[in-house]
């Protein structure tokens, strides 16, 4: 710091010497007396030195001028302002027998600013310019889509790193910039035509801000196969400026490819929400669990209690948290079944939750269909056990993450989280605890899913089994999914089911073509796809509504509200009772018990469209 302090001041004096004697020249029209001149000399040294003062104080040489900001020059505006209001008034007080005119003052102001940020500007082009040469000869040209802030944010940032790409136009699709300049980089217009701009400009790479719509990534990829042009995804900058990821040049993934627009949160209204609150989580160490974990987090409450049954995956959660900034959150780690009831009562009464997000369960269709008594166990009698401690203990909100396995089930899975769902409605109409069912599809990535097992066998070598070609399947990003539940949880009312807008169904078929192209293989040539068929519990295709639903209002542009149909609080425990001593007998016990409690809730259902209709 006193090294950049010595370095600075001598070239700060020598602009404001400068800086006056110009302004002097300006005014008497560069014919200087040699009364003015001896003017000159007489009042150089106290403006110098008030000028150096107010420079020492303000440390404006603390601040790097190889990334002025608009912020550093609006900073040094005002010492400029305060460095030339001292000088006039130091003069004007009559201490000095010499007092220059107030003209050659103002004069001095303005070309004082002007100097400062001549230098600042002139220092930070010689650097950028002086990195850009040394590295040019290692430097891949390449293409940024879009002439947004996103776009341009990243070329902004990619010039602060030791980035080897060169940018060398920006592809706008909206031809609103086409023909000028930003940062001396043209903008193009984008007409489909990647493969006539890589050409052009000679470029191999394309970078696509991580704001783009999966959609648009997808089109983008296709054409860049197509032309031969390597495509990257840089990570939006809020995510970065979040602290989510870090600054990045990563290829594009399936989840690039699915990702949809990006959604707008009331985030007041979730902050209200959180913020100040005791959370429980269950399922915590689990892909939507973690995840929710994560962004509760962000709303700064005053616990998180994280409850899960796996000691790895509850190490692993840990270890993650260890490098976020948790803001002053305080985490609870427990080891606990959801069914050990009087662990969890003595949680509950410890923690004093106020709010309880169930995300735990067993989600793997095919196998709860061979395991249909653990399926009950966990996915029923689990989530009455949380249900109840939530009731008994007063707790304000309690949120059930549900599936779209649970509208007209056809597997075990389905089933048991449909009973779940049952259950906290009954629950609803008598408890004080604000009780809500957010139900959504698919999330990429999550442990177990198709995205996974594709991967692997990739990696393997093939074949992909993918188990019909006309299979499809609602899909939605983890983090995406997670920020609807937060929303949807501070809207709903007790008692409702929330259903997340999944967008459109996805064929698994594209789905795995998608992968195996993103590793850089070709289908059929370097890796096959096999059909399997239809495994023990699974439908061709997911439905998120009941029929009575799909009269459901949006109460966010993302998120249906689902009226449902009245429920016996006895008439559901009975049903449970059922259950709980089925799973004491066999699977199949256990499984036509499963299915009669469907059938039933299934037949009310369609009673209740009829009287609805």
């Amino acid at each position: 710091m006193r090294f950049r302090l010595v370095a600075a001041l001598p070239v700060y004096l020598t602009l404001y010497t400068v800086s006056l004697t110009v302004a002097f020249l300006l005014r008497f029209d560069l014919r200087m007396s040699a009364e003015t001149w001896r003017t000159l000399f007489a009042v150089l040294p106290f403006t110098l030195l008030i000028k150096s003062i107010v420079f020492v104080m303000g440390r404006e040489w603390n601040r790097y001028h190889r990334y002025t900001t608009m912020s550093d020059l609006a900073y040094i505006i005002g010492l400029r302002t305060i460095g030339s209001l001292l000088v006039f008034s130091f003069f004007s007080t009559g201490i000095s027998d010499v007092v220059p005119p107030r003209s050659v003052m103002a004069i001095d102001w303005v070309l004082s600013i002007l100097g400062t940020i001549v230098l600042r500007a002139s220092i930070r082009y010689v650097r950028e310019q002086y990195g850009l040469q040394m590295r040019k000869c290692e430097r891949k040209r390449t293409l940024v889509y879009g002439a947004d802030i996103n776009a341009v944010s990243i070329v902004r940032l990619l010039r602060t790193t030791a980035a080897d790409h060169e940018i060398v136009a920006f592809l706008d699709p909206f031809d609103s910039a086409e023909h000028t300049l930003i940062g001396g980089i043209p903008v193009v217009n984008y007409c489909d035509d990647i493969a006539g701009a890589a050409a052009k400009y000679k470029a191999g790479h394309l970078f696509i801000p991580g704001s783009v719509s999966g959609r648009t990534v997808r089109g983008l990829y296709q054409y860049c196969q197509d032309a031969g042009v390597k495509a990257h995804v840089i990570p939006a900058i809020s995510e970065i400026v979040s602290g989510r990821v870090k600054l990045s040049i990563s290829d594009v993934t399936i989840s690039d490819l699915l990702r949809r627009e990006p959604t707008q949160l009331d985030m007041e209204g979730i902050a209200g929400f959180i913020t100040e609150k005791v959370v429980l989580v269950t399922g915590a160490a689990g892909s939507i669990g973690s995840e929710l974990c994560r962004q509760i987090i962000e709303f700064n409450p005053t616990k998180v209690v994280l409850v899960d049954q796996s000691e790895f995956g509850m190490f692993q959660i840990e270890q993650g948290f260890v490098v976020q900034d948790l803001k002053g959150v305080e985490l609870v780690y427990v080891i606990a079944d959801v069914n050990d009831q009087p662990t969890l009562s003595r949680v509950f009464s410890e923690h004093q939750p106020d709010m309880v997000f169930h995300a735990a369960a067993y989600k793997h269709v095919p196998l709860m269909e061979d395991n249909p008594q653990i399926a009950i166990r966990n996915n029923v009698l689990g989530t009455k056990s949380v249900v109840d401690l939530a009731d008994r203990f007063g707790v304000q909100h309690f949120v059930l993450i549900s599936t779209d396995k649970a509208v007209r089930p056809t597997s075990i899975m389905g089933s048991t989280k449909l009973v779940a769902e049952k259950y906290l409605q009954a629950v609803a109409a008598t408890s004080k605890t604000k009780f809500i069912t957010v139900r959504f599809g698919n999330v990429l990535n999550s442990a177990g899913s198709v995205v996974p097992t594709f991967r692997r066998q990739i990696l393997e070598g093939g074949p992909v089994t993918v188990t019909h070609p006309e299979m499809t399947r609602f899909f939605m990003t983890i983090p995406e999914a997670v920020q609807l539940v937060l929303q949807a949880s501070a809207l709903g009312d007790s008692g409702q089911v929330l259903i997340l807008d999944m967008g459109e169904p996805v064929k698994i078929l594209d789905l795995a073509r998608d992968m195996i192209s993103l590793s850089g293989l070709r289908y059929p040539d370097d890796i096959d796809i096999e059909f399997t068929g239809l495994r023990p519990g699974e439908k061709m295709y997911e439905e998120l509504f009941y029929g009575n639903e799909k009269r459901a209002q949006k109460v966010h542009p993302k998120i249906f509200c689902a009226e449902r149909e009245p429920i016996s609080l006895l008439a559901i425990k009975q049903n449970i009772s059922r259950l709980e001593r089925a799973i004491q007998g066999n699977r199949a016990e256990a499984r036509k018990t499963l299915g009669d409690v469907i059938a039933g809730f299934i037949a009310e259902g369609a009673e209740f469209d009829r009287q609805a209709a």
